[in-house]
């Protein structure tokens, strides 16, 4: 998220409207939204824009019980044992937050835990908008809200679900951080080193409970994300903006991905989905491997999706602490025959538990992002070719060996290049990896996937 924005927090009990109140202001299906309370844990940031101007960070807050422990088996199954992490994330929103979207249910009407989270709101003395949700009507409104002005706060009667009033809502927050977001954009250092870059996007994918959260609170420097040995833990895919060494980054912690056969609970289906769909809106993904587990089936599955769509990625085998030196060589052994025919993906082991070997991450997903984005001049990817069919002539197929003309780069972000040939059907897959070999050499491209198209034409191109 821009740094230089106010922060609102949404705040309320389980089931309130929260995250589709978060996903209406943002204008996106970021958040997970069910009718089963407890589905948000971690917080979520997103912007909020007017015209194509941003007005403030919204940060979306799992829902708030009472932490006595005589009431813990009444609450929400979803947040059971997770309510102490819950309560530290929302403080830990609320030390940088401007202001407070206190949500609340107009449907249930005031109950005693609103109060007691009102009481939370007064504490962390900053300006506080009661937003009463699943107000369907404009008509129902009057009666809907008339318990909640007990609280004393000013409110609105909003509908996340059907968009009533949400326009008032975005200038009524607005108007509290109005005077603060132009106190940051008038303070903005002009020399910020970060300023006009665009963030590394690094998206973190693995099966359930790999320590994908444990490896971004590692990388952020905070516990930002909610970890537990309870596999499926994080639910959303949630982004992790933070400034390392003058260089900016967003982490993008997701669900762990199960085979869909095991997967029956609906809620687990949509947390799937969108780890999936980061990966492909990510710059570099970073897919988790529990090196405990060992190299599973849907290890390998994930690796085989990642190298068909070209996605590029490395592997981090967390939880090298756990095993001896034979068991690193067994699985070290079985990774580079998973590897066999995406052999430049990059692999390291580390440990976030101990911090070993996670200062190498980010310097070698800013290396393959480098080279994802190369642009190579086609007189000079012409000379490189030559070289490379000097070396070793494409084979004879059906009595006759085809004739490569020109080659040329038609995109990057994967660098994807086309071989114009007499006959693109003589030439098998076999020289088509020897060519990607001779490409990868001559222009540095370990880590980096590639895109290789070969089109028949009978013509060489004049250059």
């Amino acid at each position: 998220m821009p740094a230089n924005l106010p922060r609102i927090v949404l705040l309320g009990r389980p089931n309130v409207g929260k995250s589709t109140l978060f996903n209406r202001l943002i204008k996106s299906n970021r958040a997970i939204t069910h009718d089963r309370p407890g589905i948000t844990r971690d917080r979520m940031e997103g912007t909020v824009k007017r015209d194509n101007e941003s007005l403030f960070c919204l940060v979306d807050t799992g829902g708030l019980t009472l932490l006595d422990d005589s009431r813990v088996e009444d609450g929400p199954e979803g947040l059971r044992g997770f309510e102490e992490d819950i309560f530290a994330q929302v403080q830990a929103a609320l030390a940088e937050a401007s202001a407070i979207a206190f949500v609340l249910d107009g449907q249930d009407g005031l109950l005693p835990l609103d109060g007691y989270l009102a009481s939370l709101a007064r504490k962390a003395n900053l300006p506080v908008l009661c937003v009463v949700n699943k107000v369907d009507g404009g008509e129902h409104a009057e009666r809907l809200c008339a318990d909640f002005h007990a609280l004393g706060f000013p409110l609105i009667p909003v509908s996340a679900a059907h968009g009533l009033n949400i326009p008032r809502l975005v200038q009524e927050l607005d108007a509290m951080v109005c005077e603060e977001r132009e106190a940051l954009h008038g303070n903005k250092d002009v020399d910020d080193p970060c300023q006009g870059k665009a963030a590394l996007r690094l998206a973190l994918l693995g099966r359930p409970n790999a320590g994908k959260s444990s490896l971004v609170n590692r990388l952020a420097g905070a516990d930002r994300m909610i970890t537990s040995s309870i596999a499926g833990t994080t639910r959303d895919s949630v982004d992790v903006p933070v400034v390392i060494g003058g260089e900016e980054y967003v982490f993008v912690d997701t669900a762990g991905v199960r085979r869909k056969t095991k997967i029956h609970d609906s809620v687990e289906r949509f947390s799937v989905n969108a780890s999936i769909k980061s990966t492909t809106k990510a710059d570099v993904t970073i897919l988790v491997l529990d090196a405990a587990e060992g190299l599973g089936v849907q290890d390998k599955r994930l690796i085989d999706l990642l190298d068909r769509r070209k996605t590029p990625f490395i592997i981090v085998v967390n939880k090298q602490d756990l095993l001896s030196s034979q068991e690193k060589t067994s699985l070290r052994k079985d990774l580079q025959d998973s590897l066999a025919f995406c052999s430049h993906v990059p692999v390291l082991t580390v440990s976030a538990k101990t911090g070993s070997n996670v200062h190498k991450i980010l310097p070698l997903a800013r290396e393959v992002r480098r080279e994802c984005t190369l642009r190579v001049p086609t007189g000079k990817l012409n000379r490189a070719m030559e070289e490379v069919l000097a070396r070793h002539q494409p084979p004879m197929v059906k009595h006759a060996r085809p004739k490569f003309f020109y080659l040329t780069q038609a995109e990057s972000e994967p660098p994807t290049f086309v071989f114009f040939v007499s006959d693109a059907t003589r030439v098998p897959e076999s020289y088509m990896r020897y060519l990607e070999r001779g490409l990868r050499k001559s222009f540095a491209l370990r880590y980096a996937p590639l895109r290789m198209h070969l089109r028949s034409t009978h013509r060489k191109k004049v250059m």
